[in-house]
């Protein structure tokens, strides 16, 4: 009968702890505000970036595709953005994880003499102090949000590659155009030249002048012709493709960037959304949040749980613990370093607006100049190139000047006219440096958060639409 009650009664203490056990098993902690916002977002961002967790089909990048078309596909399929989103996905897994309770412990206790005279299983719970949860789901959601601002950086960053490969690519086929025409002018001056060494008005000096300039020509024209594949190969890897993978078509139409540098709103532009900026506000912040749970350490730990006695059933043992924070020294040591690791963010992030207001002014000025060398070799050097030209020519025939100055002149119009595709290649991609590096203006369809100017994290709505 007493063996039979034991039984029982050990069957009940184990029932007694099973049972909150289980519970424990299937309990959800409280969600903090940042850990919910955090989450908001990544939804956001999946559902255009990563729609059913897979990546969206990639638009065609046929002969005539639109440079936005190209920024898309880039935006979608480039894996260093990949990497940074998923860097990002699971830091803001890691908030869930820091807010959440130890993992209850199973115990279990015996006295054993001769024979096992008592049995004892348990649950123990660990008990964070006051505050502690809370303040390490800070220092998460803010690490958080700085690997949203690494991600959206590595958007822009590639959305400028793209760019640049791109407008590259395009003023090279300028460049080649211009040589050949060149060439082809040089032909026409050769053929000139033979005429009137036929007839006695030249010597065959002429003849072997136009002949090196087009031997020069046609060189220079090999040369660029050869840049091309490297220039390909930075588009492709721009938008993410593998060496297995074909080559993506050459830009077949010229778009360019659209962007109003009148005023001084752009470099205010840039103090809001610029995501280098933001990242380092992130990063004062989780300095912030590492403060305060440095300050919390200043609390005790606590443990709590039960045991159950099989053999002298019912009998419950409770047990609590309490950790002493007694190392004064050492929690204001942790104290001291969160607070140096905040001025130094503080401090990166003033030199980086330094930086900033610095790089704006330069290129600014890069613009600026740019565009006024372009507005004289268009409407003064290149015509006036192009009628000095035709006048030696006539001259030339005439047997007024010689053909050194007839080759003068042709040279000066190769040139400028060289120089002019230049200038406007440079001022393409100072506009997307402006754009995209500086302002952080995303293109249209990026897979990113807007940035209002009164809040310092990525709001809840869906991507910014702006031109490319």
């Amino acid at each position: 009968m007493n063996r039979n009650i034991s039984r029982w009664s050990a069957a009940l203490a184990v029932a007694g702890l099973a049972v909150p056990a289980t519970l424990l098993n299937g309990c959800k902690g409280i969600q903090q505000p940042g850990e919910r916002q955090a989450r908001g977002n990544l939804a956001s961002v999946a559902g255009l970036y990563r729609p059913p967790g897979r990546r969206p089909a990639l638009p065609s990048l046929a002969t005539n595709a639109a440079l936005g078309e190209f920024l898309t596909y880039a935006m979608l399929n480039q894996p260093q953005i990949e990497a940074a989103y998923f860097d990002w996905a699971g830091s803001v897994e890691k908030i869930t994880v820091e807010r959440s309770l130890p993992d209850p412990k199973l115990t279990f206790q015996a006295y054993i003499q001769n024979t096992l005279t008592s049995l004892m299983p348990g649950l123990m719970q660990d008990i964070p102090g006051r505050g502690k949860l809370k303040a390490a789901a800070n220092v998460a959601a803010a690490g958080s949000n700085a690997k949203y601002f690494a991600f959206e950086t590595s958007v822009l960053q590639t959305a400028f590659s793209v760019k640049q490969a791109y407008y590259q690519l395009w003023f090279l086929d300028e460049k080649i155009r211009i040589n050949r025409q060149t060439l082809g002018l040089l032909a026409g001056l050769e053929r000139s030249a033979r005429a009137r060494n036929e007839v006695g008005q030249s010597t065959l000096q002429d003849v072997y002048r136009a002949q090196i300039e087009q031997d020069k020509i046609t060189t220079e024209i090999s040369n660029l012709e050869d840049s091309r594949q490297p220039l390909m190969a930075q588009l492709k890897g721009a938008l993410g493709l593998t060496r297995g993978e074909p080559d993506p078509p050459a830009p077949a139409r010229f778009e360019s960037t659209a962007l109003d540098l009148d005023g001084g709103e752009l470099l205010d532009t840039a103090f809001t959304r610029n995501p280098r900026l933001k990242a380092m506000e992130s990063e004062v912040r989780l300095a912030e949040a590492l403060i305060g749970l440095a300050r919390a350490s200043k609390g005790p730990d606590f443990s709590a749980g039960l045991q159950a006695e099989v053999y002298t059933p019912p009998f419950y043992w409770p047990q609590g613990s309490m950790s002493l924070p007694i190392w004064r020294d050492k929690i204001a040591a942790q104290i001291a370093a969160a607070q140096a690791g905040k001025r130094a963010a503080e401090a990166r992030l003033t030199s980086e607006q330094i930086m900033m207001t610095v790089d704006f002014a330069m290129k600014t000025f890069d613009y600026r100049e740019v565009t006024r060398n372009l507005a004289l070799l268009r409407d003064q050097l290149i015509p006036k190139a192009g009628q000095s030209l035709e006048i030696a020519r006539a001259g030339y025939m005439s047997g007024q000047i010689d053909f050194f100055n007839l080759m003068d002149a042709e040279r000066s119009l190769l040139d400028f006219q060289l120089e002019e595709v230049e200038a406007r290649a440079r001022r393409e991609i100072i506009l997307a440096d402006l754009s995209l590096s500086i302002a952080g203006i995303a293109p249209e369809g990026a897979p990113i958060m807007p940035h209002s100017a009164n809040n310092d994290s990525p709001s809840a709505a869906a991507s910014r639409n702006l031109k490319p």
